[in-house]
């Protein structure tokens, strides 16, 4: 979910969150340049204690402050951290349902079916794929009838021509990076 404001790192109450979930920079394939074993602890601080300073963090991980800020501004620079905003959980805010909805789209309609997918505020992502459909959104809503409404505005677009819904019933493993953050700092 991308942060409404993203403060600097050296900001009160900076680094927070990972990522946006479509957020992507990723290094040569068979290549692994992007982050070190300090960058992964440095990640994995921030994930775990969000509202750390630049200072604190250069205290724990035992390196100089200038050390920490430059890996902080290297890691934004190359897209592997892409903000500082809080992690919202839509259901905290109103929106329990979450479903995906693949959606396929006329020929040719691709620019202005993004367009249109943007300005609908329950549309948390979307993502070009391959196989059955051309799309696939995550979206949220109030409560099952509620999502009917959210589903009629997603595909009430002349370029979206059909689409399949699934509701999520439950989600056992959430959004997650630090398993990969440890594995890429490893390699």
């Amino acid at each position: 979910m991308p942060p409404a404001h993203s403060p600097s790192p050296t900001s009160a109450g900076s680094p927070g969150s990972p990522a946006p979930h479509g957020a992507s920079t990723a290094p040569p394939a068979g290549a692994n340049d992007t982050i070190d074993a300090l960058d992964g602890r440095l990640i994995r601080l921030l994930a775990e204690e969000p509202r750390i300073g630049v200072l604190e963090c250069s205290r724990r991980l035992q390196v100089a402050r200038g050390t920490v800020q430059a890996r902080l501004d290297r890691l934004q620079a190359k897209g592997v951290i892409g903000g500082f905003g809080p992690e919202v959980d839509p259901a905290a805010i109103g929106y329990p349902v979450t479903a995906f909805a693949t959606l396929e789209i006329s020929q040719g309609q691709g620019t202005d079916v993004r367009a249109h997918l943007a300005s609908v505020p329950e549309v948390l992502e979307l993502h070009t794929i391959t196989g059955v459909g051309d799309m696939m959104v995550r979206i949220v809503a109030r409560s099952n009838a509620d999502l009917q409404r959210v589903i009629d505005r997603v595909v009430g677009f002349d370029g979206i021509v059909r689409s399949s819904t699934a509701i999520v019933l439950e989600n056992p493993v959430p959004y997650r990076i630090l398993p990969l953050v440890d594995q890429a700092a490893a390699e």
